[in-house]
């Protein structure tokens, strides 16, 4: 069955102030059938990864298939073209960008002009932040531009991780747990005093909230939910043997809690008191 053409693209809404690193544009579409773009150039940056699907890449110095799981990049004023596969056409996510940091970010994640090509196999954040990209164009907002700059260079960061050295996923596989969990636990210890949600950090890490929980607790012995408390409640036992200038609600809002009495029931069942009776005894020693 033939699949259904589709189109769509979002701007920045905000205009290149400080020409670092500045994303364009972003998209994503399913391809016609031999579906052909060029032989062209670019002013700017064009990155795409493929979500299903096949096609040719054609760029100086090489020509090369491209298949789901990969992503090619484009550097401004390269002579390119590419087409789609006439059987299996692509359907893929793209990102347009530039800045002076641009080429070097580029290089760093292994994206050259003579090496365009990169395989990322089944890791599934490459995707969500080719989505996260074009999320934040969407929602605008006065912010809009720096959340868009931000998820690229975490994609940068995906690219270069030796994660994708294996594109059979073998290593992914084997180590990916351990590195899952230090991620998880690095994410809550700088957000906690956020209104955190489990479900959108485990989408921004590009995993399933329930399998993210399973994997956590595996290594850890506690749920995601469960260590985000305790270590909230650790925080506040620190700033209230430290900060006795502050009040419980304004302890508790620092922590990440937006309710004082929740709060206390849990302070109350990790270290038996209340915070009140905890912090005079702290002023008694």
């Amino acid at each position: 069955m033939e699949l259904p053409v589709t189109y769509n693209v979002v701007s920045n809404p905000i205009p290149n102030e400080h020409g670092d690193l500045y994303v364009l544009f972003a998209g994503e579409s399913q391809t016609k059938p031999a579906h052909i773009v060029g032989p062209k150039v670019y002013d700017f940056f064009l990155m795409h990864h493929v979500l299903s699907g096949s096609g040719s890449f054609s760029y100086e110095g090489g020509q090369s298939t491209v298949r789901a799981g990969q992503s090619f990049i484009i550097h401004p004023e390269q002579l390119i073209s590419y087409a789609s596969n006439e059987n299996e056409p692509w359907r893929y996510r793209w990102i347009a960008f530039e800045g002076s940091h641009a080429g070097e970010l580029a290089a760093g994640a292994g994206l050259s002009k003579l090496n365009p090509i990169i395989d990322t196999g089944q890791n599934p954040r490459v995707r969500v932040l080719f989505n996260s990209i074009a999320r934040s164009f969407r929602l605008g907002g006065p912010t809009a531009h720096l959340r868009a700059a931000g998820y690229l260079y975490l994609l940068f960061a995906e690219f270069g991780s030796p994660i994708n050295s294996d594109p059979s996923g073998a290593q992914q596989r084997g180590g990916d747990g351990e590195v899952l969990v230090q991620q998880v636990i690095r994410y809550l210890s700088t957000q906690y005093a956020e209104p955190v949600s489990i479900e959108d950090m485990a989408d921004m890490l590009g995993y399933n909230r329930a399998y993210l929980s399973r994997l956590f607790k595996q290594q850890t012995g506690i749920t995601p939910v469960t260590f985000l408390l305790k270590l909230r409640i650790d925080k506040a036992h620190l700033l209230l043997r430290e900060r006795l200038e502050l009040t419980i609600e304004q302890i508790a809002a620092s922590v990440g809690f937006q309710d004082p009495l929740y709060f206390s029931k849990q302070f109350r069942r990790f270290y038996g008191q209340s915070p009140s009776a905890y912090r005079e005894a702290m002023k008694s020693l």
